[in-house]
């Protein structure tokens, strides 16, 4: 008999599973009830139909699971605290287990992401660490959750739930009611599509960073967008959480100087590479009485529309330096910040990332940070210390300067492929945080840029939240790959065991995880081949896992797994290839610089892109089939193409930030990536035939038009898999291994 049973939660989740154990020997007798009267029976099937659905009252209350359909010999489930159509789910005191037990944590597995990995919950015996568990980024809204329908928000939010999440980012369709607000001050709509950008681009808008790039925005994204956003904040709120909705920073449309000659709005510089027809934010003056007129307009308009839960969002100078360091100054703008929100809200909160600090450190000394903070009352303002695991703020701050914080694991920049993560500052950073000597510590957040990337490290921080102390690293390892695959294999063991000591233990201080690799780089001269981990173990980790995978190829989670860490071996590959190709040359090699770069152009790359098609999660398909469904007509659904095409590549028009948003997919690297590095091999072969040095200008220029050819095409992509993964992964192997190894000696 198999030790799982399957447990089926919902419908966008495909399998999920039980120990048989759990439900013939966790209870006294050997059934746990559930609300509802449905029970757990031993060794049987259970299915819940969408236990996550209609919700009955106010559910989970944020510090405490709810007891109410629980009966007294029961515990909640930490994730499951909620009261969702008589399904609830209790387990009960005769577990007598504790967090740490190996028999429970291998014990319940639940579906995340996009139904690609598996996920376990365990019953609560004490309160939360902490009150808020806070997630997402303003970024992610637009490297990740751009193109969502309804059902993957549905996914996303459930997953929060199973999570502990009682504290999202809800900033969908905020910009229908911008658009009502500016037409109701005189702007007319061209001086609106002249200040929003496309749909890809939106976070930076809202930042103030960005105008007009990808857009405008038609009546259809904004109804749309809107009617997401209800079923958004009903089902977060269903599940008890408190959505964090947007507020005004003083970014105003470069209309409003027309209509308001007289207002107080200065003009800030470039951001990152763009020039003033795309950037060069309008920020109105605190002390103009138009600030507040407009600030309590959005919020006014967004409470009517959606109601609240009397926490906002907004975030002042956001990678942009202020027209002043005076502490005056700097305490005035937050203070008119926080007063457009009370006049609206008495109950206001801001909540406010403190990603300027970081960003910003010779504009941001103690007395202007101090200044900022200050002007709002202690309590009223909660500081998101964004990059905590690798740059915290509040150890240099005395704890915020009295205001409270969130201490979050930033992780992802830009929604990179790559395995990567920091668990031991991840594992120590928030107990550090809660014993810092006057902590105003309120909670712990993820705050990654983009997610589905790396899930083990999301996993390993949500359960932080239900800890004390840090746990065993070790011991927590070692159970991964139970947990993740539902069954125990000492090869799978021992790989994750290696991949935590090593690409996933990045120790390197105030490291950025932006996947330096030259794979997804515009190709150069003098690339960053730098590596935190030993490329010997992450080797041996692929060897391990490969040998395990032919019986769990139908195993979701472990194929993904399979492909990501073939993949990073093959990222491996071509930074060796690439220090081959780049000595070839220096030494005018040229049947050394033919044989590494036809390896690399010829082999290697159309391998990787073979693999990557392979598995449903790599698909550049996909995502520009979602940003197509968006829209209304032909035009729309080209528009909306571009937007998702250029943020992977170009990010913006002359690549302004270049390859920031770098995917490793399916499609992507056939025609994006392997195009240009035949570019650049044939060009080094062409200056060694031609006794010329090599243009890194020229080359620019010329492999520009390759990556701006992309952006625009229209060439159609698979969405769903093609070809066999195992096959493909045992080619690949059989082929690379003993090279990558040899390249080692």
């Amino acid at each position: 008999m198999s030790p799982f049973v399957e447990f089926s939660v919902h419908t966008a989740w495909r399998r999920c599973r039980l120990p048989v154990w759990w439900f013939g020997t966790a209870c006294s007798p050997n059934v746990c009830q559930v609300a509802g009267g449905q029970q757990f029976i031993a060794g049987g099937h259970v299915v819940l139909d969408d236990p996550l659905c209609c919700l009955q009252t106010s559910p989970f209350t944020g510090d405490t699971g709810v007891q109410e359909h629980c009966t007294s010999d029961a515990e909640v489930f930490k994730s499951f605290a909620v009261k969702p159509c008589g399904c609830l789910l209790c387990s009960c005191h005769a577990f007598g287990i504790s967090l740490q037990d190996q028999k429970h944590e291998q014990s319940i597995y639940l579906c995340i992401w996009k139904s690609k990995f598996s996920y376990r919950i365990f019953p609560v015996f004490t309160n939360p660490l902490l009150k808020f568990r806070y997630y997402q980024n303003v970024c992610t809204q637009s490297y990740s959750s751009v193109w969502w329908d309804w059902r993957r928000w549905e996914q996303e939010i459930d997953w929060m739930a199973l999570n502990g999440v009682n504290l999202p980012l809800a900033f969908t369709g905020q910009e229908a009611l911008w658009q009502e607000v500016y037409l109701g001050l005189g702007l007319n709509q061209t001086d609106i599509d002249s200040f929003f950008t496309g749909p890809a681009f939106l976070a930076w808008n809202r930042m103030g960073n960005l105008v007009q790039w990808g857009g405008p925005l038609s009546s259809s994204w904004h109804i749309k967008q809107l009617y997401l956003q209800y079923r958004i904040l009903q089902r977060m709120r269903a599940l008890g959480m408190m959505p964090v909705l947007p507020a005004f920073s003083g970014i105003v449309p470069k209309a409003i100087t027309r209509l308001f000659p007289q207002a107080k709005v200065t003009k800030l510089g470039p951001w990152s590479n763009f020039n003033c027809s795309y950037s060069c934010a309008y920020v109105l003056e605190p002390s103009d009485p138009l600030f507040q007129r407009i600030g309590s307009l959005f919020l006014s308009k967004l409470l009517a529309e959606f109601g609240t839960d009397h926490i906002y969002n907004t975030d002042t100078f956001n990678e942009m330096t202020p027209t002043s360091s005076d502490p005056v100054y700097l305490s005035a703008v937050s203070r008119s910040v926080f007063a457009s929100m009370t006049s609206v809200d008495s109950q206001a909160i801001w909540l406010m990332q403190g990603w300027l600090f970081v960003n910003n450190p010779t504009f941001w000394k103690q007395e202007q940070i101090k200044a900022l903070l200050h002007g709002v009352p202690i309590g009223r303002m909660i500081v998101l210390d964004l990059f905590a695991e690798s740059m915290p703020v509040f150890s240099s701050t005395s704890s915020f300067y009295g205001q409270p914080f969130i201490w979050c694991m930033l992780h992802n920049f830009g929604g990179n492929s790559g395995l990567f993560g920091t668990v031991e500052n991840i594992n120590m950073g928030p107990f550090e945080a809660l014993r810092y000597p006057n902590s105003t510590l309120v909670g712990l957040g993820m705050a990654p840029e983009g997610i589905e990337q790396n899930p083990v490290v999301y996993e390993l921080m949500s359960e932080l939240a239900w800890h004390w102390e840090p746990i065993d690293l070790y011991k927590w390892a070692s159970l991964y790959a139970a947990r993740r695959y539902g069954v125990s294999h000492e090869n799978l063991t021992d790989s994750w065991k290696l991949l935590f000591h090593s690409v996933y233990n990045c120790t390197v201080p105030k490291y950025k995880n932006h996947n330096h690799s030259p794979l997804v780089r515009r190709p150069t001269m003098h690339m960053n081949t730098d590596l935190w981990y030993n490329p010997r173990d992450l080797y041996e980790a692929w060897r391990l896992m490969y040998l395990s995978a032919k019986p769990l190829m139908s195993v979701e989670t472990f194929r993904y797994d399979l492909v990501d860490v073939t993949r990073q071996a093959l990222q491996l590959l071509t930074t060796q290839l690439y220090l081959e190709i780049k000595d070839a040359f220096q030494k005018q090699n040229l049947p050394k610089l033919l044989t590494a770069g036809g390896l690399l152009v010829s082999d290697l790359l159309p391998e990787l892109d073979r693999l990557l098609s392979s598995e449903s999660h790599f698909l550049l398909g996909l995502w520009l089939e979602q940003a197509r469904a968006l829209a209304q007509d032909k035009h729309e659904a080209e528009q909306y193409e571009v937007n998702a095409r250029n943020q992977i590549t170009l990010w913006g028009p002359e690549g302004n930030i270049l390859d920031y948003a770098s995917k490793e997919w399916g499609g992507l690297m056939g025609d994006y990536y392997t195009q240009r590095w035949s570019l650049f091999v044939n060009t080094l072969v062409q200056c060694l035939d031609r006794g010329k040095p090599f243009n890194q200008d020229a080359f620019n220029q010329a492999v520009f038009q390759v990556e701006k050819n992309f952006t625009i095409n229209q060439k159609k992509y698979p969405s769903k898999p093609q070809g066999d993964t195992y096959d493909i992964v045992t080619r690949i192997f059989l082929k690379y291994y003993p090279k990558a190894l040899k390249r080692l000696n």
